[in-house]
C-alpha cells in the first residue's frame, strides 16, 4: 500500500511539474514564433518605466549594475577613445560587455541591452584592431565590393570585442571640403556614396529574398546592425560648418542628400542617425516631417531611429536652455533611442513626465519600442545574448591588414607623374645609392590613421599596432639602398647627400568633427617648408595625407609627382606598395581638387566649375613586378585570359611609353 501511494505522489508531482512548465511558457522568448508575435507579446507586458528604458542609451561608464536594473535600460555605448582599459584585449571586451548585459538580463522582464560603438574605419577604438582608410580614400577606390569585404571583416573585429552594434556607415555627402567631418563621405557625388552603401550588406549581411522593403536585418552573431548617418544634409552646411544649417530647397536635399539612405534602406540597415545639423533652419532632431513623415513613413524604414550623442540638447541654443522641449520636440519628432550619455535621470524623468500629461502619446512611445525590439529580435539578442571569445582571433588578424593594405593601393590617387609628361618618376626604382625620406608624417601612425582612432580626436605617434610608410619603404626597397629619414630636414642635408630621389610625406594632423573645420585648408607647418627645401634641391614625390583636398598650388610646380593618400590607415605598406610599382596607381578623385579655398564650395557639375583636379581625376601606371615577354606578371598565379590581355596591353602601349612609367590621363 506505501508502495502504491508513493507511485501516486510521484505522478502528482511530475504532473505539477509538467502544469507548471506549462505556465511558465512565454511567448516572446520563444524563437520559433513569428517576429511580429513575440514583439506584441512582449510591448504587452511592459510598464512605461520599462518602455523609457529602452529608448534610453548611455556611456559605459555609467552603465552599473544598479542602474542597468534600476532604470531597465535599453542601450549603452562607447564614445570616442571609452574603453575598458588602455590597450585592453578582445578578452577585456567581452568581459566588459557581458557584465553589463548580464544586469540588463536580470531585470524582470529580461530583455537584453544593445550596445553600440563607432566602427567607423575598421574597429577603431579598440587596441590592435585593423584601422582601414576613412571612407574619403574608400570613394576614390570606386570599388563597392572591397567595401563590402571591409563591411564583412569590421563587423568580425567588432564582434570579436563582444560589441553587436556600430554607429556606421556614414552617408554624407560632403559638399565643401572646410567641413571637419568631410573625410567621414565617400564623395561629393551621391551615385558614389550610394554604391558604398554596399559596406552594410558586408556589416549585417544580406537580406533575404523575400524581406520586405525597410525591415531590418541581421544574418546571424559574426555580423553587426549597422546605422546610416547623419539624417540627413550633414554634408550640406554653410560653409562647411560642423552643425550647421544645410540651405538647399526640397528637390536638391532629396536629390543629393538623400539617394544613399533609399540604398541603406533598400539593404536593410538596422537603424538610422538623425544628424545635428540643420536644414533650412529646422533641427533635423525636431524635423517631424522628415524623421516621421519622409524616413518613416514615405521610405517604410521600419528599424530605429537614434539620436546623435546628447542630439536632443542641442534642439535649442543653447543647448539645454529648455530640456523639456527638447524632449518632446526630439521624441515626437521621430527619435526612437536616444542617446543621453550622462543625464540619463533627467531624460528618463522628463519623458515620463511628458508621455504622463498626454503631450507625448504612448502611440510614439509604443512606436519607439516596437522599432527597438524588432532590431534586437531580428540580431538575435533574446537568443543569444552574451558574448564568447570565438572572434578573438579575427581582432587585427592577417587577412584583414591585408584587406587593409589592398584598400590603401585602390585607394591612392596620382594628380602628377612627372614635370614633363613623357618623363614619368613614378614607379619608383627600388634600387638606389641613397633615398631621402623626409615629412612629419612619414613616420607616425598616428597622423595616417587621423581622427576616430583610439581617442576621438585621433593623436600622434605608435597610437596603435600598424606600419608606418617610413618602415613600408625601407621593406620595399632593395637592401642595398639606404634609406635616410629626416622629419624636417634643412637645405645642407639635402644638399650634402647624393640623393637619388626623395619621398616628402606631409599633411593634416589629425581631427574629427567640429575641432576640423577649416576656412582655410593649408598645410600645417612645417610641411610647406619642407616640400620647398626637398623639391627645390632634388627629385621628389610628395605624398599628401589629409581627409580632403588641401592647397598645393604654390607648391605643385616644384614637385616631381604628388598623390593623394587620403587617411590610410594602419597599412602603410599599401602606400609602399604603388609608389614603387609593385602594384599600378588606379584611384580616383572622390572630390574635386580647388585652386583656391575662395572657390568654395565647388562641386563637379557647377556652372563656374574651374578646379586643379577635377573630380574623377587620376593618373594610371602599370605595375612593374618582373617581366614576361615583355608582359607585367606580379607574383599571383594569372590564367591565359590573363596574360594574353596582359600581352595585349603591352602591345598597345608599348609604342608610347616604358612600364617603369607609364601612365594613362583618366577621368571618371
Amino acid at each position: 500500500m506505501a508502495s502504491f501511494a508513493t507511485s501516486w505522489l510521484c505522478i502528482f508531482f511530475l504532473l505539477c511539474c509538467a502544469y507548471a512548465g506549462e505556465a511558465e511558457y512565454i511567448l516572446y522568448k520563444d524563437h520559433k514564433q513569428h517576429l511580429n508575435n513575440r514583439i506584441k507579446d512582449l510591448l504587452s507586458r511592459m510598464t512605461l518605466a520599462e518602455k523609457i528604458g529602452q529608448m534610453t542609451q548611455i556611456e559605459r561608464k555609467n552603465a552599473s549594475a544598479d542602474v542597468m536594473k534600476n532604470f531597465f535600460i535599453g542601450g549603452v555605448l562607447s564614445g570616442g577613445g571609452s574603453v575598458p582599459a588602455p590597450m585592453a584585449s578582445a578578452e577585456v571586451w567581452v568581459n566588459m560587455v557581458n557584465e553589463i548585459q548580464r544586469a540588463a538580463l536580470s531585470t524582470r522582464l529580461g530583455i537584453p541591452m544593445l550596445y553600440g560603438i563607432d566602427a567607423v574605419h575598421g574597429h577603431n577604438n579598440v587596441y590592435n584592431a585593423t584601422i582601414f582608410p576613412h571612407n574619403i580614400g574608400l570613394g576614390a577606390t570606386r570599388d563597392p565590393e572591397l567595401v563590402r569585404r571591409i563591411g564583412v571583416a569590421t563587423a568580425l573585429e567588432v564582434r570579436a570585442t563582444g560589441i553587436p552594434y556600430t554607429f556606421a556607415p556614414c552617408i554624407a555627402v560632403c559638399r565643401d571640403p572646410r567641413w571637419g567631418r568631410c573625410y567621414e563621405s565617400y564623395s561629393e557625388d551621391h551615385a558614389v556614396v550610394q554604391a558604398m552603401t554596399e559596406i552594410i550588406p558586408g556589416l549585417q549581411g544580406d537580406i533575404p529574398a523575400n524581406s520586405s522593403k525597410g525591415v531590418p536585418y541581421v544574418a546571424g552573431k559574426d555580423k553587426v546592425a549597422a546605422c546610416a548617418k547623419h539624417f540627413v544634409g550633414d554634408g550640406g552646411t554653410h560653409n562647411g560648418i560642423n552643425e550647421n544649417n544645410t540651405i538647399i530647397d526640397r528637390h536638391g536635399l532629396l536629390s543629393i542628400h538623400m539617394p544613399a539612405y533609399y540604398n541603406a534602406i533598400i539593404h536593410g540597415v538596422s537603424t538610422v542617425m538623425v544628424s545635428y545639423s540643420s536644414w533650412n533652419g529646422v533641427k533635423m532632431h525636431a524635423d517631424y516631417n522628415l524623421v516621421t513623415g519622409y524616413l518613416k513613413n514615405t521610405l517604410k524604414f521600419r528599424g530605429f531611429v537614434i539620436s546623435d550623442w546628447q542630439g536632443i540638447d542641442r534642439i535649442t541654443t543653447p543647448a539645454d536652455v529648455n530640456y523639456t522641449y527638447s524632449v518632446q520636440q526630439g521624441v515626437n519628432a521621430g527619435i526612437d533611442m536616444v542617446m543621453v550619455p550622462y543625464d540619463y535621470p533627467t531624460f528618463i524623468n522628463e519623458l515620463t513626465s511628458l508621455v504622463n500629461k498626454g503631450v507625448i502619446p504612448m502611440s510614439r512611445i509604443d512606436d519607439a519600442v516596437r522599432r527597438i525590439l524588432r532590431v534586437k529580435f531580428t540580431m538575435g539578442l533574446f537568443e543569444i545574448a552574451l558574448a564568447d571569445l570565438s572572434f578573438a582571433e579575427q581582432l587585427g588578424s592577417r587577412e584583414h591588414r591585408d584587406l587593409a593594405r589592398e584598400a590603401v593601393r585602390k585607394s591612392l590617387v596620382l594628380l602628377k607623374n612627372g614635370k614633363r609628361a613623357n618623363e614619368p618618376i613614378l614607379p619608383l626604382p627600388k634600387k638606389a645609392s641613397s633615398i631621402l625620406v623626409a615629412g612629419t608624417h612619414a613616420n607616425n601612425l598616428g597622423y595616417q590613421c587621423g581622427g576616430w582612432t583610439i581617442e576621438w580626436q585621433g593623436g600622434s605617434g605608435d597610437t596603435t599596432v600598424g606600419t608606418t610608410i617610413l618602415d613600408a619603404i625601407k621593406f620595399t626597397v632593395d637592401g642595398s639602398t639606404d634609406v635616410i629619414y629626416s622629419e624636417n630636414p634643412d637645405a645642407s642635408l639635402v644638399k650634402a647627400n647624393n640623393f637619388s630621389y626623395a619621398i616628402v610625406v606631409v599633411g593634416e594632423t589629425p581631427y574629427a568633427e567640429t575641432n576640423g573645420d577649416n576656412l582655410n585648408l593649408t598645410i600645417p607647418d612645417p610641411g610647406p617648408s619642407t616640400i620647398q627645401t626637398v623639391c627645390g634641391a632634388i627629385k621628389c614625390v610628395v605624398v599628401i595625407i589629409s581627409g580632403r583636398p588641401v592647397v598645393i598650388t604654390p607648391y605643385i610646380a616644384s614637385i616631381d609627382a604628388l598623390v593623394a593618400a587620403w587617411l590610410p590607415g594602419s597599412e602603410g605598406q599599401g602606400v609602399a606598395d604603388v609608389l614603387f610599382g609593385d602594384y599600378g596607381f588606379t584611384g580616383k578623385l572622390p572630390r574635386t581638387w580647388f585652386k583656391s579655398v575662395d572657390q568654395l564650395p565647388m562641386n563637379v557639375g557647377d556652372k563656374h566649375y574651374d578646379p586643379l583636379f577635377p573630380f574623377g581625376f587620376g593618373l594610371t601606371t602599370m605595375p612593374t613586378g618582373r617581366m614576361i615577354s615583355g608582359a607585367v606578371v606580379r607574383n599571383e598565379h594569372y590564367g591565359m585570359v590573363s596574360l594574353f590581355i596582359n600581352l595585349l596591353v603591352t602591345f598597345i602601349v608599348s609604342k608610347t611609353c616604358c612600364f617603369e612609367g607609364c601612365l594613362f590621363f583618366d577621368w571618371e
